[in-house]
């Protein structure tokens, strides 16, 4: 198995290799082209796609916008993002339809060795974010790896997700707890 695959595949892998940091310098490229442009400029879709392959018409991200792979980012139908969101995408990114993601959103999903003498070795593993249909993140909102925000939940604004969050729940704080259900 590749250093990538393992990546992919939330195995511990080494991002110092070259496969890997390959992908990471063609995505920054790739991120740059997209940031000097405007959802209504032309070349958008095209500068998109290359970011997030099948990005639906019906979605939009404002930019800047980061990432670490142009691949293993899904986003669903009428979904918003807005500026300077930043997915550090070594585990796939999942976002629902409907999804509104405020400015300056940070969905993280690398997590180092816990052992300090282990994290001094460039490794890491990618565990994956999920965020179902009709969820809304507010700005500043940090979703940290592994999580999974349920549908139609609502995170508020400068929150810090740091455990899976159910359906139809209001979660606020740092780190974001559940203060409401609408259920």
């Amino acid at each position: 198995m590749t250093e990538f695959e393992k990546m992919r595949s939330g195995q511990l892998y080494y991002y110092s290799d070259p496969e890997v940091d390959q992908d990471i310098r063609r995505t920054r490229r790739l991120c740059l082209q997209l940031n000097r442009l405007t959802p209504s400029d032309e070349g958008y879709r095209e500068a998109i796609e290359k970011i997030i392959p099948g990005f639906p018409k019906s979605s939009e991200i404002c930019p800047p916008f980061f990432c670490d792979h142009a691949n293993g980012i899904e986003v669903g139908e009428n979904t918003f993002i807005n500026y300077n969101c930043t997915m550090l995408n070594e585990g796939k990114v999942t976002i629902g339809s409907n999804v509104k993601i405020g400015p300056n959103c940070q969905l993280l999903t690398p997590q180092h060795p816990i052992d300090h003498i282990e994290r001094r070795e460039p490794k890491e593993t990618g565990l994956g974010i999920t965020i179902g249909d009709d969820a809304w993140l507010g700005g500043g909102v940090t979703v940290c790896p592994g999580v999974t925000i349920g549908k139609r939940s609502i995170i508020g604004a400068g929150s810090v997700v740091v455990k899976d969050i159910p359906d139809d729940c209001l979660a606020v704080g740092n780190p974001a707890v559940v203060k409401k259900s609408f259920r």
